[in-house]
């Protein structure tokens, strides 16, 4: 029976023939794949991490903008309807050419 063929099937086969072809007893492979998996579940978890600190401080910069456009809006209310009729004029024109 070949590797490929082993590998749809049992696992424990599988592993088996790939520590007989690398050279490796089942036991020794057994704990290569073990560290691995180790490292892999280590390396997944500290980037689940990195990625919720990400999270944090995206979310906390997007609040202090919007508080920021907020009290700009409240406090020039004129200019920010001029800037967003010219915006608008300007996507206008804009569409209007195509």
């Amino acid at each position: 029976m070949s590797i490929s063929s082993n590998a749809a099937g049992d696992p424990g086969t599988a592993l088996a023939d790939a520590a007989h072809a690398s050279g490796l007893d089942a036991l020794d492979a057994e704990k290569t794949v073990g560290k691995i998996r180790t490292r892999l579940k280590r390396a997944k978890d500290s980037v689940r991490e990195k990625a919720a600190d990400a999270q944090v401080i995206v979310v906390e910069k997007g609040r202090k903008t919007a508080r920021a456009a907020d009290g700009y809006v409240h406090d020039k209310p004129w200019t920010t309807a001029g800037v967003a009729l010219g915006v608008g004029v300007l996507i206008g024109m804009l569409i209007s050419r195509r």
